[in-house]
């Protein structure tokens, strides 16, 4: 049987409102301000952690879903035929009503039974928990396994230590690392069972170590129950639950390859359209080659999500769950650049997101303008800064010698002769100078054979940051009328402010004069139009978000040549020198500067405009203050 992603979401939920499950809709990928354990929701577990824990659901007992959720550890996996950074979770949920039994005959009769998904029974495998850390092998669980598959008429074996399949073993026991689940390193926990099919019949009866199949793709995953018996506390005990939970999930996705016979998750219709328009606007086809099909999926999958964190209020930061989002869109633009983009590409694709998912998800067509905005604004930022990043980068390992061998640059990438090793002082000038992000270095010379040397590294960034600290005292000479704490925070707001309406109203906005007090600070830069509320709470709310962030305030010496080259912001070149002070505040802000800053941007406090007015002829002014 094959479907699209509408009629299996829609199957899912039928059935289990046919067994008695209120339906509720996906909680957002950004987890409730009392959960600080992680910065997305990772499974659909994660909003009903307290119903778990005992607290009572207003949808009663029984409840499904198909949950958003978003998995960062993954984002080096991209590429191969099942690891997605965005997935959805259909999920039923027992509060302390039904357990082990029901769980497991229900998931076999969606899977089977023509009337839902109608897979081949004679193809499914299951995992359960085999015992560890003083709790004992689920006995429950292969017990209503071994009755299900008799009743079916397959044979059911139970696998030994060897973990082997063949000779009418289909149950297999494994450890902690594969068939125990928790979401986060506390909470409501328990093993769980697994289910498995096979993808490629036609090879013969299977046969072998079950890791090895499941890592050549024989098999693949399609649902998980997980029984939560267990509270995991802070210690590391696992305290008995009074009553034991259900929590169950299906991936849409990797249903969906099982359904349509296919091998990999992005065969499937979910991303067929995003390939036509990569293939439309790169030129190049998915399956041209084992690049340009790892290129596709990354952008896809990472365009995908990035369309899904914007939605739920996520926007590119330089930490936490906005630095997740800013990684992902500048990885897509990357590999956009491998395939040859040379224009703005992640609006277009996020557009094929928006309609794909828009009936089922309405809050994507409900904040589409934002999507598009933080997109563009995001990609415009990181194009240049990947020019500019690479050129250097190139320029930096063209030929370096280690230890007297010399390396050399080739036409597909600097290729090493001997082992090779990156100065962590070029890594950290590529960061500092170009804005290049790190791990985006270390993935390059990942693939060109180079190793960086990550304590250079850390020495480089701590030196910087005492520099930043030292700067934060007032030892720089600046035009200010006072240089005391406060002016000096309001002169690091000053630079968030520029950088915040140059985003908001576009990049003809420069600095036209600047007063600042130690009450307030005061403005003025070129804009011929009053703002309106909305650009004025939108510009408030970004200087307040580079504040959140905690980013450090970093100063450098530089040639003013180098300085402009970096993409630093200066307006008053004539009483520079030939050397200048740039102020970096992460991604937020690079600007030429005389004057004394914060250490670091969460020192600001609230950062509030307090009139928005007239200077004079395309010049306005803006009043603000830190409370």
């Amino acid at each position: 049987m094959t479907m699209i992603a509408d009629e299996l979401r829609k199957k899912y939920l039928d059935f289990f409102a046919s067994k008695g499950h209120a339906i509720i809709s996906s909680a957002s990928l950004i987890p409730n301000e009392t959960d600080a354990s992680t910065l997305f929701t990772t499974a659909g577990m994660h909003p009903l952690v307290p119903y778990l824990l005992g607290e009572k659901h207003p949808g009663g007992t029984r409840v499904a879903d198909v949950q958003k959720c978003v998995r960062t550890g993954d984002i080096d996996d991209v590429g191969d035929n099942r690891h997605l950074t965005f997935f959805e979770m259909m999920g039923n949920w027992s509060f302390g009503d039904y357990f082990k039994r029901e769980a497991i005959e229900w998931s076999f009769e969606f899977l089977t039974d023509p009337k839902w998904l109608g897979l081949d029974k004679s193809r499914l495998y299951v995992t359960v928990f085999k015992g560890e850390d003083n709790i004992p092998r689920d006995e429950e669980s292969i017990a209503v396994w071994t009755e299900v598959f008799e009743k079916a008429g397959i044979s059911n074996g139970v696998a030994g230590d060897d973990e082997r399949i063949g000779d009418g073993i289909r149950i297999i026991p494994l450890g902690t690392d594969d068939n125990f689940w928790i979401a986060g390193a506390t909470g409501p926990c328990g093993g769980d069972t697994e289910m498995f099919y096979d993808m490629r019949p036609e090879e013969g009866p299977l046969s072998g170590k079950f890791g090895d199949l499941v890592d050549s793709f024989r098999i693949m995953e399609v649902w998980n129950d997980v029984f939560m018996e267990f509270n995991r506390t802070s210690e590391g005990a696992y305290e008995k639950l009074d009553k034991p939970n259900v929590d169950t999930g299906m991936g849409v996705e990797r249903t969906l390859a099982v359904l349509e016979g296919k091998y990999t998750v992005f065969e499937t219709e979910l991303f067929q359209s995003l390939f036509v328009k990569i293939t439309e606007i790169s030129g190049c086809g998915y399956q041209d080659s084992v690049e340009t099909e790892k290129s596709f999926r990354i952008i896809a999958d990472h365009v995908r999500a990035s369309v899904f964190m914007i939605a739920d209020g996520v926007t590119p930061l330089n930490t936490g769950a906005g630095y997740v989002l800013r990684r992902l869109i500048r990885r897509a633009v990357r590999y956009g650049k491998l395939l040859g983009i040379k224009n703005d590409f992640t609006v277009s694709i996020a557009e094929i997101v928006i309609e794909n998912f828009g009936n089922f998800y309405p809050e994507l067509a409900a904040q589409k303008a934002v999507i598009i905005s933080e997109l563009k604004n995001e990609e415009e930022k990181f194009r240049k800064t990947l020019e500019q990043g690479l050129k250097e980068f190139n320029k930096t390992t063209h030929s370096f010698q280690i230890n007297g061998m010399e390396h050399i640059l080739i036409k597909d990438g600097v290729q090493p002769i001997f082992e090779s090793e990156l100065s962590g002082k070029v890594v950290f000038d590529l960061y500092a100078t170009y804005g290049f992000p790190v791990e985006l270095t270390r993935e390059i010379a990942r693939e060109r054979g180079i190793m960086i040397n990550e304590k250079e590294f850390d020495v480089e960034y701590k030196k910087h940051q005492d520099l930043s600290r030292t700067a934060s005292a007032g030892m720089f000479k600046g035009g200010l009328q006072d240089q005391d704490e406060n002016t000096a925070k309001l002169h690091t707001a000053t630079h968030l402010l520029q950088a915040a309406l140059r985003t908001v109203l576009g990049p003809h906005v420069s600095q036209k004069g600047s007063n600042i007090t130690p009450e307030r600070l005061r403005f003025d830069f070129t804009h011929t139009e009053k703002m309106t509320p909305e650009q004025i709470a939108k510009v408030q709310d970004l200087v307040n978000e580079a504040i959140r962030a905690d980013v450090p305030v970093i100063c450098e010496e530089l040639p003013v040549d180098l300085a402009k080259a970096s993409g630093a912001l200066g307006v008053f070149d004539a009483k520079y020198g030939d050397t200048v002070k740039v102020y970096t505040a992460g991604e937020f802000s690079k600007e030429i500067c005389g004057g004394p800053h914060a250490s670091r941007t969460g020192e600001l406090g609230h950062f509030r405009i307090q009139k928005e007015e007239a200077s004079s002829a395309g010049v306005r002014r803006i009043k603000a203050v830190l409370e």
